[in-house]
């Protein structure tokens, strides 16, 4: 009797211990697409000290665009917003939507350049400029004018992007309606320096360019990206050129990054994550939600950006996971 009652305590340890939750391995965490709710697009995305900040469009009818938001991470993964970092009430000269936001650090100050009304000759409008003393602002309008109105070589005076070159010179690529300038910034961005032959536009305009221009540099070769197709559509997208210099010429590559019919359309106007000290980068742009129709609607998303032996820029593959955490040391 007592050998029976032993045995069955000794089944029912051995049940209670086969029935205890097994410890599982640690799954990474991902950031999870789009990065944050709400609809943004145009997403500028740049590294300021240990943490990861993102300058989108506030995407809606163009009338309702009339300030902007910043989102913060340490890494990737967790997003803080900072709103209304700037809106049309600072910028007196800005009476309908600000767009597709620049950003750059010089010397302690954050500027952010912007595009504001849909310019066209003789209309006030264009590329802005502010400045604030921290990357979530608030920033204020440093010229009280568009820092660029003109329509030069055809290109509509929107869509900029500010590149720091190695010699330490800051340059900015922009351009829509399919064409696309660079221009040399001053030493305090309040206005435009010439280039060595004394002109202050220089046309760099690559095959199927619409908008949306990009600029980085690995292993010594200048990667200049560029958006594709309408915005409003699913066939936007982005493509790519290397050149040795930063004035090109850029002979397109080919796409990038496109829609996948399984995630999402119209995925495009992006810029270009890279970790310092590591072969690092992300590609942060928009997209629109499947089954989506409006053209306003798009969320901010963010991938891996990977190449191949020869440095070219393998196509990137739209996921609803993102990327990995990746916390700045």
């Amino acid at each position: 009797m007592i050998k029976s009652k032993i045995f069955l305590y000794v089944l029912w340890v051995i049940f209670i211990i086969s029935c205890k939750p097994k410890p599982t391995e640690k799954t990474e965490e991902f950031s999870g697409n789009p990065l944050f709710e709400g609809w943004y697009a145009d997403p500028e995305a740049i590294i300021y000290g240990d943490t990861y900040w993102i300058y989108p469009t506030y995407s809606d009818k163009f009338h309702r665009q009339v300030f902007m938001d910043c989102f913060s991470s340490p890494d990737l993964v967790n997003w803080t917003k900072h709103e209304r970092i700037i809106d049309t009430a600072e910028v007196a000269w800005a009476d309908s939507a600000m767009w597709a936001p620049g950003v750059i650090e010089k010397k302690g100050k954050y500027f952010l350049f912007f595009a504001a009304n849909d310019v066209h000759e003789g209309e006030v409008g264009g590329i802005g400029v502010a400045v604030a003393d921290r990357p979530q602002g608030p920033f204020k309008d440093l010229l009280g004018k568009p820092l660029i109105q003109d329509i030069v070589n055809g290109a509509q005076p929107i869509d900029q992007f500010i590149f720091k070159d190695r010699d330490g010179s800051f340059l900015m690529y922009y351009g829509g309606w399919g064409k696309c300038n660079v221009v040399k910034l001053n030493e305090d961005f309040t206005g435009l320096e010439p280039f060595d032959d004394g002109e202050y536009y220089r046309e760099v305009t690559p095959e199927s360019y619409v908008e949306g221009p990009f600029m980085f540099i690995r292993d010594d070769k200048y990667y200049f990206m560029w958006s594709e197709g309408g915005w409003t559509g699913p066939n936007y997208k982005v493509a790519y050129a290397i050149s040795d210099n930063p004035f090109g010429p850029f002979e397109r590559i080919g796409v990038v990054l496109e829609q996948d019919p399984e995630v999402a359309t119209g995925a495009g106007h992006h810029s270009v994550l890279h970790v310092p000290k590591t072969d690092q980068y992300y590609i942060v742009y928009h997209r629109r939600p499947l089954g989506e129709t409006d053209g306003n609607h798009r969320v901010t998303c963010i991938d891996k950006m990977e190449f191949d032996e020869n440095g070219l820029i393998l196509p990137v593959k739209i996921t609803f996971e993102g990327v990995q955490a990746n916390p700045l040391d």
